[in-house]
């Protein structure tokens, strides 16, 4: 859950390293910290600082800082707390490096090599800098000393270290947590993340695991742990270099939210064929959806949101067995899986640790898997048989939006290929719900030009305290998410409840001036949702309402109430989730908080 990034060549290091902390600071912002190569003094220069990459920059604004080669990092504090000691990078004798992941088993190797008095900080990390040194020291050959360490730690990691005896030369090892490189025109790069790369080149390999890693300012040269060379296996970014940054929108959550009418239009782009969905582009065969008896969605947080509406469209549409599963629990719950079972792995990044394991787990059970992400060459995507990509772009926010809407237009794809092999729904019925499909980018596009009418609703609870979101069916399974988003970037309490649910004890909570959000989607069970929300209504709430134009009646005109244009019921989900995701925004940077950078989170979840 840190930001890495190396680079030796031709250029200045120093505005390079600040540059890329800067676009992966989404990864960690607890501290952070550059190491570069100071050849006139045969030396590695340390700077590091608990905060943000701004204090970094400031705290190194009049060094002279005269180098073409080194390493950075933004830490998410996992062993240690917030401080400039166990900021990274870290250093003993002639070793300096960076590591992203937990050594699990540091504190053994304290004792193995006899290193309390020898380290100064709290964390794991310079433990493994430690047992890196005592094998250089040893023979001074870093390949050696390398492959001699790694086999002494367990856990995940990504390293990426500089020996002050060897200049302009970065190397690099990893264990589960990423790590991507390039050679370009500039010199050569790595990094935990694309989207630090995506500005110089849009070619870039991943590191497989266990192989240790060469950079030079011409060269990049990659060996496996006996010794074998491995010729790096490029890939190529969909991504344009200027789509990491925020284009004039004060925080990179409104960009993304703005963003997610061409990112949805673009991720149905090329899965249809004269109106049938398609999957052959992408290398899927129909098999796959044939095949399986039941299907298993792992994920977590906001991806498991979109699992639970696919759920529901699996339920309606195909009458088939489905489960959706917090992949941190996964392994823990005895989970039902074999060899008719389909697993769907769906993570923004790829990278998710717990989802990755679970997916890991699922496939040595004999299930099928298939995974929903956002980036190519990815630890899920290689683990998995087959890939959807949802073509979204970088997404820098911590508080996915776009990769979340994405995510669902994939669902709906699925769940419309497999009515239409499985003879559920007829050709032109499935015409028909790809029509309206392709609709959803155009009324997407429509609820953001009343975003203003959403800030108005939200300077209504920017003081809550706590607040509450009722919904019935998919409304609820929406309002899952749209709680989320309330929470993670504003801090206001919200929980979301199934509005039948409220007379078995949620009620009780409802006082006079309780903020409450609830959703109108669904034609079916309109009536009792507006019952449940007069219910609330009667005890003194103050409910803001977000209904379907279609099913507004003069009775729900008592209500600050946002009106969604419309779409068939089961298509509502994506303008009420643009519209709940507005809210979130403007309650948060209506409190003045950093909107993309909420206390305690990270983007992208690389530990257990």
């Amino acid at each position: 859950m840190c930001g890495i990034i190396g680079y030796t060549g031709s250029k200045q290091v120093k505005p390079i390293i600040i540059d890329a902390l800067t676009t992966l600071e989404y990864r960690g912002y607890d501290s952070a910290g550059m190491a570069v190569c100071n050849n006139q003094k045969n030396r590695t220069d340390v700077y590091k600082c608990a905060g943000r990459v701004r204090d970094l920059e400031k705290k190194c604004e009049f060094k002279d800082i005269d180098s073409t080669c080194g390493i950075g990092h933004t830490r998410w504090a996992t062993h240690g707390g917030v401080c400039d000691t166990n900021a990274h990078p870290h250093s003993v004798g002639k070793v300096t490096l960076v590591h992203n992941g937990i050594i699990e088993n540091y504190k053994d190797l304290i004792d193995e090599f006899d290193l309390s008095s020898a380290l100064t900080s709290e964390t794991d990390t310079e433990v493994a800098a430690a047992v890196l040194d005592h094998f250089y020291e040893k023979g001074h050959d870093a390949k050696k000393a390398v492959k001699s360490a790694v086999k002494k730690l367990k856990g995940t990691f990504a390293l990426v270290i500089m020996f002050s005896d060897i200049p302009d030369v970065i190397y690099s090892i990893r264990n589960v947590s990423p790590i991507v490189a390039t050679l370009s025109e500039e010199g050569a790069m790595l990094a935990s993340d694309n989207t630090a790369l995506c500005r110089f080149t849009d070619r870039y390999f991943v590191v497989p695991e266990y192989t240790i890693v060469e950079l030079k300012k011409d060269k990049v040269t990659m060996w496996d742990l006996n010794d074998n060379e491995i010729t790096p296996q490029y890939l190529t970014m969909d991504w344009e270099k200027n789509s990491a940054e925020k284009n004039g929108y004060p925080f990179y959550m409104e960009k993304e939210i703005m963003e997610q009418p061409k990112a949805i239009r673009d991720t149905i782009s090329g899965r249809t064929r004269a109106g049938i969905p398609n999957f052959e582009a992408d290398h899927i065969p129909d098999s796959l959806f044939t095949g399986c008896e039941r299907i298993c969605v792992v994920a977590c947080g906001t991806a498991m949101h979109a699992g639970l509406v696919f759920q529901a469209l699996v339920k309606s549409r195909l009458n088939m067995h489905i489960d959706v599963e917090l992949a941190s629990e996964f392994m823990y719950s005895d989970p039902v899986i074999d060899e008719k079972t389909l697993v769907i792995a769906v993570s923004q990044s790829g990278e998710t640790i717990d989802t990755l394991e679970a997916l890991k787990y699922a496939r040595r059970k004999g299930a099928k898997s298939l995974s929903i992400i956002n980036v190519k060459g990815s630890s899920i995507a290689r683990e998995s048989d087959y890939v959807l990509y949802t073509n979204a772009g970088p997404e820098i926010a911590v508080a996915s939006t776009k990769a979340y809407t994405t995510q669902l237009a994939l669902f709906y794809l699925i769940v419309y290929k497999m009515a239409h092999i499985r003879g559920v729904l007829s050709d032109d019925e499935i015409r028909e719900c790809i029509r309206n499909l392709k609709r959803v980018p155009e009324v997407v596009s429509s609820v953001l030009d009343e975003k203003n009418a959403v800030h108005v609703i939200a300077r209504g609870v920017l003081d809550a305290k706590d607040l509450f979101m009722i919904g019935r069916g998919l409304d609820y399974s929406i309002l899952m998410e749209g709680s989320l988003k309330l929470k993670e970037v504003s801090y206001i309490h919200s929980e979301a409840y199934a509005s039948g649910e409220l007379k078995h004890g949620p009620i009780a909570l409802i006082t006079d001036n309780t903020p409450v959000v609830a959703l109108v989607t669904q034609e079916r069970i309109m009536s009792k949702e507006l019952s449940n929300i007069r219910e609330v209504r009667s005890r003194g709430a103050d409910v803001a309402l977000f209904i379907k134009a279609d099913l507004i009646q003069s009775s729900t005109r008592e209500f600050d109430t946002f009106v969604l244009p419309n779409l068939p019921d089961e298509l509502m989900v994506f303008p009420a989730s643009v519209a709940l995701q507005l809210l979130a925004y403007y309650v948060s940077s209506d409190k003045g908080f950093d909107v993309d950078k909420p206390r305690n989170l990270a983007k992208v979840v690389t530990v257990e």
